[in-house]
């Protein structure tokens, strides 16, 4: 663990290429060192110099969580080896007989957590739509935890954060919200009042769909311990080279990020003319029922976007068969522009799948003239 350092007072862009990262002492290395050792010498017993056992704590993995939570405004990180690794080291402050709320959109592998593993060892899931609030009031108050997104997988609905967050602090609920979609950059959960900060940190934090890695991030030292704890006792832990290479890719966030929204929002705006597109989901249009929700918690939108097309899976499929630029894939967050259809593939596995038309985009930064010509040709034949 990591308390906050002085770095904190400086610009995102400044931490994210400075942040828990000094020159090696030894050699000098502006870069941090990869540390493979899995174990260091003592000078006695338990008498060492901070490092005892890499499964409890290692140099190059302690300078990527020191940078996280740096970005994300918090006090303590945890990097594990993926998302739902990190989702699970959570979702350990709830025991058999407790009650979660979960927004009911969600990524297709936190509702498989939530559904399949679980709910069958005796812990209560209550699905509700988050993003209504009128419905905030309605969760009950025996929960002991609130999970959510926003914005939201796949239908990039938005959430009031600082409105649940002051029902929760209330009602002595953990807040735990999944950032995964806008990074710290664009969205800080913790200064909005949640109590943990989830990244699936494969998709912008890496931004390269090169490892896989997600991190816990919290200002609370309580929390903290806990999580430290069960960190080390159970060690779904990051290992030193993607450590290394998220470390480098963290530097180059706040570029990435700016050109992402950049593309996305010029591409939602270009969905939105086109005839055989029936409506765009995405938070930076005015056309989003959130949109002003989006502009008050937000700093910017993001790259994701999520559209209906007119027909069915058919016409569907039949698009997605066309893409040239674009790639069918699961995952996002890349350089790379990816597109996917959420019923058949990443939320395949939801017990209420998006519907049969919708189409999902993780917008990358390549020339947005290239895309759009993609786009068009890709729905020409339709």
């Amino acid at each position: 663990m990591k308390k906050k350092s002085i770095t904190n007072k400086l610009a995102f862009a400044t931490r994210a290429i400075h942040a828990g990262q000094e020159p090696d002492p030894h050699t000098g290395a502006v870069m941090t060192p990869i540390t493979l050792s899995s174990t260091y010498a003592q000078s006695a017993p338990g008498k060492h110099k901070g490092y005892e056992y890499s499964r409890v704590s290692n140099p190059t993995r302690k300078a990527l969580e020191d940078c996280l939570s740096s970005l994300e405004g918090g006090s303590y990180a945890f990097a594990c080896a993926s998302g739902v690794a990190a989702s699970s080291l959570i979702f350990e402050f709830l025991n058999p007989g407790d009650l979660l709320v979960a927004e009911e959109d969600l990524y297709g592998g936190s509702l498989r957590i939530l559904t399949k593993i679980l709910k069958p060892r005796g812990i209560d899931i209550h699905l509700m739509d988050l993003s209504k609030t009128d419905n905030i009031s309605k969760i009950p108050t025996k929960a002991k935890m609130v999970w959510l997104e926003s914005p939201t997988n796949p239908l990039m609905k938005l959430i009031d954060i600082e409105q649940i967050s002051s029902f929760t602090k209330k009602h002595k609920i953990l807040l735990a919200v999944d950032n995964t979609f806008l990074s710290p950059f664009f969205q800080k959960p913790l200064q909005l009042g949640a109590d943990i900060v989830l990244h699936s940190a494969t998709k912008y934090l890496s931004g390269h769909s090169d490892i896989i890695a997600g991190v816990v991030i919290t200002n609370c030292q309580k929390l903290a311990e806990r999580l430290a704890f069960w960190s080390k006792s159970l060690g779904p832990v990051l290992s030193p080279f993607d450590s290394y290479l998220l470390l480098r890719s963290l530097k180059t966030l706040h570029i990435r990020m700016k050109a992402h929204e950049e593309n996305a929002l010029e591409l939602a705006r270009f969905l939105e003319k086109q005839k055989s597109v029936k409506k765009v989901l995405y938070p930076g249009l005015k056309s989003h029922p959130q949109h002003p929700l989006a502009l008050k918690q937000m700093s910017g939108f993001g790259g994701m976007i999520s559209f209906y097309l007119k027909g069915g899976q058919r016409e569907v499929f039949k698009c997605l068969s066309q893409f040239h630029i674009f790639t069918l894939a699961e995952s996002l967050g890349g350089v790379e522009s990816l597109v996917e259809h959420p019923s058949s593939m990443t939320h395949a596995s939801s017990p209420h799948p998006p519907h049969e038309s919708l189409i999902r985009i993780s917008t990358g930064i390549e020339d947005i003239e290239d895309l759009k010509k993609d786009i068009l040709q890709a729905l020409k034949n339709l």
